[in-house]
């Protein structure tokens, strides 16, 4: 009897940690999708580099993965007219950086071309390239029905990196 109120209790708690959470009311997500107008919040990275990989895994006591846990503060603010960049990268960079502030994504473009389509499973995806930002090709961004989002950056000197996170809406400004 023990042995099969254990296994209920161990099957319950298996079966909430399968839900999916929801960030965003799917009104509210609709909304911001229709404006453009929202943040993507970055909670984790995924390198495709190797290298960067099998660094994090020789640290001692390091689970063997591949994606890194962000802190916060780091994202892509989308306004009408603005985007803003403030990532993180890990990865191989073709051409070595002039500063350290080119070492990561940090940059605002003012001139960009933005395009929407459905994918599949009810997903938004954003296609925007930022003609003002010379290293940058592309970024993608889709945008799950529960307000979750994976950002896809292509750059022109670097190897390929994406980010899951979380749609909110934009804060408002106090004037």
């Amino acid at each position: 009897m023990k042995k099969s109120i254990v296994l209920l209790v161990l099957f319950l708690f298996f079966l909430q940690s399968c839900t999916s959470q929801i960030y965003m009311q799917p009104q509210d997500l609709a909304n911001v999708v229709q404006t453009k107008e929202f943040v993507f919040v970055a909670k984790r990275a995924n390198p495709t580099n190797y290298a960067v990989i099998n660094s994090i895994n020789a640290i001692p006591n390091a689970t063997a993965t591949r994606v890194l846990d962000l802190d916060n503060g780091y994202g892509i603010s989308f306004k009408k007219n603005e985007i803003s960049v403030v990532l993180p990268y890990f990865g191989r960079s073709y051409q070595a950086p002039i500063n350290t502030d080119q070492v990561s994504f940090r940059f605002v473009s003012k001139d960009f071309s933005m395009t929407q389509s459905s994918g599949k499973k009810n997903k938004t995806v954003f296609t925007i390239v930022p003609n003002d930002v010379r290293t940058i090709s592309k970024i993608y961004i889709e945008i799950y029905p529960s307000g979750s989002a994976m950002v896809s950056i292509d750059s022109n000197d670097r190897q390929p990196i994406s980010y899951d996170g979380y749609i909110e809406k934009l804060p408002t400004e106090k004037k």
